[in-house]
């Protein structure tokens, strides 16, 4: 069974989503037969490649001030943190994202798309400093075993994974996501928002037995209770 999960570096909730569905996924009979594999889908295509600070931007889309804003952040990094993930709020900040997604196509290519991924959400989210730093995404591919000088060819080269980008896009939006995380199991059922672990749970399950094509469960990032997702307009941020 495959499963396909679209998602952006810069979305907290992607970050979050990922660890509840591996943790669905660690207790599922048939793990050893599930291959999962990362789209790419980018919240704002048209955001800026100099990284900007993160509670400004989360501010000027909410319309919000500051500290609210700091506050919006500091209830993600807590949600984050109740699922064992390190996030560093201090200094956080996003930039365009698709080279990281041309990154991560090449990087499939080689057997280590799942590694640079992690390397990638821990240094946007649990590291000091910026993910999006001249070289940094050069460095991150060569931790995650990649070939340096290779990396460094498909970075300067814009066209280089472009068309696997925008296919993965145009798919997701084919199938209605307007938000991410995004799962899409053995395309016969799809997950949206960063859902509790017992919903991946039921999802594999319902997806390993059946064989009909069968309902979304949460609407293509529609937000709904435990199923929360970054779309075009910003995050969900969790209430007290």
């Amino acid at each position: 069974m495959r499963v396909e999960i679209w998602s952006d570096i810069n979305c907290p909730w992607c970050y979050i989503g990922k660890a509840r569905f591996e943790r669905a996924l660690e207790t599922f009979p048939h793990r050893a037969d599930v291959e999962v594999v990362h789209r790419s889908f980018e919240l704002d295509a048209r955001a800026p490649h100099q990284a900007r600070p993160v509670v400004p931007l989360l501010a000027a889309k909410y319309g919000m001030g500051l500290e609210q804003a700091e506050a919006a952040e500091q209830r993600i990094a807590e949600t984050a943190r109740a699922e064992g993930l390190a996030y560093v709020r201090a200094g956080r900040d996003a930039a365009n994202s698709f080279d990281m997604h041309r990154m991560l196509h090449f990087a499939a290519e080689h057997g280590r798309q799942a590694a640079l991924l992690d390397l990638l959400y821990r240094a946007n989210f649990a590291e000091e400093g910026s993910a999006f730093a001249p070289g940094r995404l050069v460095e991150l591919a060569v931790e995650a075993g990649l070939d340096g000088t290779e990396a460094a060819r498909v970075l300067a080269d814009r066209a280089a994974y472009a068309d696997a980008v925008r296919e993965d896009e145009a798919t997701a939006s084919a199938m209605g996501a307007t938000g991410v995380p995004f799962f899409v199991f053995d395309r016969r059922l799809g997950v949206s928002g960063a859902q509790p672990a017992e919903t991946f749970t039921a999802a594999l399950e319902q997806a390993w037995d059946s064989r009909t094509v069968l309902p979304l469960i949460g609407g293509g990032g529609e937000d709904r209770e435990g199923g929360e997702a970054c779309g075009p307009e910003g995050c969900a941020v969790p209430q007290r």
